[in-house]
């Protein structure tokens, strides 16, 4: 949970999943991880990061035009809701910041992850899929039940990931990854 801190000793002080506490300002924009004190790496995202640093830009559309969001301050799809998903799967694994007031992160809101990028990365694939299962099911079409159940069988998430970032350049060894 973010704690407030005194103006100009470096912004709030976040705790992290493992326990450890880091001043928000420590991760910027370029950041997708970072080695912690814990010896462990955790994964960084901001809202301002797109959702398709985890996903295509054709399924980031799919999924614009289909799920409505109720919120006014987050109207489409994005990576807030990527990582609302994540939270809810995973409480407390993920903690989150309100960093709008603070003009030095760059951001809105900043999570920080007990997993690194890569696996941070294979979970929003593997919950966006399950979304993605979960809407198909109530389909009055049987084929395309038939034909999506056949497809996912034949999908591995890690080799998506694996492909995507490679596609991507994001790197194993990036700490920018």
């Amino acid at each position: 949970m973010a704690q407030p801190q005194v103006p100009g000793d470096g912004g709030e002080t976040l705790e992290l999943p493992c326990g450890e506490t880091r001043s928000v300002r420590t991760f910027d924009l370029g950041m997708r991880e970072f080695d912690c004190a814990c010896g462990e790496r955790h994964a960084i995202v901001m809202d301002a990061h797109p959702p398709e640093r985890f996903l295509p830009d054709f399924l980031v559309s799919v999924l614009r035009e289909a799920v409505e969001t109720t919120s006014e301050e987050m109207p489409e799809f994005g990576t807030a809701h990527l990582l609302g998903i994540v939270l809810e799967e995973f409480p407390q694994r993920v903690v989150s910041a309100d960093v709008s007031d603070d003009g030095d992160v760059g951001a809105g809101i900043l999570w920080v992850t007990d997993f690194d990028s890569r696996r941070l990365h294979e979970i929003i694939v593997e919950l966006v899929v399950e979304l993605m299962e979960h809407a198909i099911s109530h389909a009055e079409d049987d084929g395309a039940v038939s034909a999506f159940e056949a497809q996912m069988l034949e999908f591995d998430v890690s080799e998506f990931v694996a492909e995507y970032r490679a596609e991507r350049d994001l790197s194993e060894d990036d700490v920018y990854a």
